[in-house]
């Protein structure tokens, strides 16, 4: 594992509202760990280190590894990150610990590549909406990717990228396809710019929304985790 999913963390003492405001004085962010069969853990985290990494994409979906300050890893996942309204803060996280024999489900970005050489890409008057931008996903953690990329190269004009027409990593499900009551969704499609459209921005804008009017809803969705080793009291 790379330093760069490493997190240095130390035990927290104390919890409740008080407490985590001390902790964000002192530079640090109020965290927890939970899952795996084990009590809750409540952490301290310094906060610029942490911040710079969160920056990163694949933060968010990559296992990353916590390290105690009395030599003890858990390997876990973000489970939820909680903002400052207006500062560029982070107040509070949760992470969910993981094991290697266990299928982990959790959402991956998509890179979409190939767009500039496909025929939609060079034509003109056309736009290509990537109307999907993450996927939940099922894999141990041993053959989790940190992105889904999904190749425009052969797009045809008129011609749409269905969630079935991925290709998957081995060892890589995606759970929307196999589930009852959802199924295969458009994740890009190809538009015709109408001359009252113009072009640019505006155009884009305005070509998505009439593409995502025809649209069923997706339930790619992230599986929400009802567990919490904070209480609300303590996030604020």
């Amino acid at each position: 594992m790379t330093d760069l999913n490493v997190i240095n963390a130390e035990i927290r003492e104390g919890a409740g509202k008080g407490a985590s405001r001390r902790l964000r004085h002192q530079g640090k962010i109020p965290a927890v760990i939970y899952g795996g069969n084990k009590a809750p853990a409540t952490l301290a985290i310094e906060h610029g280190p942490l911040k710079h990494a969160t920056e990163r994409e694949s933060f968010f979906s990559s296992i990353l590894e916590i390290r105690i300050g009395d030599g003890r890893t858990q390997k876990v996942v973000v489970r939820d990150v909680q903002h400052h309204p207006y500062k560029a803060q982070i107040l509070h996280l949760d992470f969910m610990r993981v094991s290697d024999k266990e299928v982990l489900r959790m959402s991956l970005p998509i890179h979409f590549t190939g767009e500039e050489q496909s025929e939609a890409g060079k034509a003109s008057g056309v736009v290509i909406q990537h109307l999907v931008t993450e996927i939940e996903i099922a894999a141990l953690p041993g053959n989790l990717p940190s992105f889904l990329e999904v190749d425009l190269s052969g797009l045809e004009l008129g011609g749409i990228i269905m969630l079935s027409e991925i290709q998957l990593p081995e060892g890589v499900a995606i759970p929307a396809l196999s589930e009852e009551g959802t199924g295969d969704v458009m994740i890009a499609n190809t538009v015709h710019i109408k001359e009252s459209q113009g072009t640019g921005a505006a155009a884009e804008a305005e070509a998505e929304a009439e593409a995502l009017a025809d649209l069923e809803p997706t339930a790619v969705d992230d599986a929400e985790d009802d567990e919490s080793g904070d209480s609300e009291e303590d996030r604020s």
